[in-house]
C-alpha cells in the first residue's frame, strides 16, 4: 500500500491538525508516513496545507507533484490543487466554500460536502476538518477508527476529552456521509 493526499484550506480550520492525525494513526498501524504541514505568515486565515504520504515501504520524499487525494477545503484550495491532483484520484471539496460547479475536470472521483453546515449542525463549526476526515477515510480506509480514536485521546483527552469525543463523532459523521464504515 502506497498513498497520499493533500489537504487544503486557509489557516483556523484545523487543515494541519486533520493532516497529522491521519499521519500518526498511519505511523501507529505500522505504516511509513511522512507529514509535510505549509502555511502562510498570517496568523490566521493565510493558506495552509499539507501533505501526507502513507506507505508499507520507505519514502523517498515528502513532496508530491501530483497527489492521488485533495481535500480542498477553501475556494483557494479548489483552484490552486484541483489541476495537480492525478487522473482518476479522489477530490473531497468543502461545497460550504468552494464552488463545486467550477470543478470541471472528469477523469476524477469528485465529493462535494458543505462540511462547515454539516459541523455547525453537530454543535462545532471547528470540526468541518474532521468530518472531511471523515469522508476521506470512507474511500481510502487506510487507517482503523480504533488508532484514529487512541490518536485523539492522546491529543486532546487531557486537555478536552469533550473536544476529542466531539472530534470522534464528526470523523464518524464524515464515514456516513460517505458510505463508509
Amino acid at each position: 500500500m502506497n498513498t497520499n493526499l493533500v489537504i487544503s484550506g486557509f489557516g483556523g480550520q484545523g487543515i494541519l491538525l486533520s493532516g497529522l492525525l491521519l499521519a500518526e494513526s498511519a505511523m501507529f498501524q505500522g505504516y511509513n508516513v511522512t507529514y509535510f504541514p505549509s502555511y502562510g505568515v498570517e496568523m490566521r486565515g493565510g493558506t495552509a496545507n499539507c501533505t501526507v504520504v502513507i506507505s508499507e515501504r520507505e519514502i523517498g520524499s515528502p513532496v508530491v507533484s501530483a497527489p492521488e487525494v485533495v481535500i480542498a477545503m477553501s475556494e483557494q484550495a479548489r483552484e490552486k490543487f484541483q489541476p495537480r491532483l492525478k487522473p482518476e484520484g479522489l477530490f473531497i471539496l468543502n461545497s460550504s466554500l468552494a464552488q463545486p460547479e467550477l470543478v470541471e475536470r472528469k477523469d476524477l472521483e469528485f465529493l462535494a460536502f458543505p462540511f462547515n453546515q454539516l459541523a455547525l449542525e453537530l454543535g462545532n463549526p471547528r470540526l468541518a476538518n474532521m468530518i472531511a476526515l471523515g469522508v476521506y477515510l470512507a474511500k481510502k480506509p487506510v487507517v482503523e477508527l480504533k488508532i484514529i480514536e487512541e490518536v485523539l485521546k492522546q491529543r486532546l483527552g487531557n486537555k478536552s476529552p469533550k473536544l476529542a469525543e466531539a472530534n470522534l463523532q464528526a470523523i464518524k459523521k464524515g464515514l456516513e456521509l460517505a458510505g463508509g464504515r
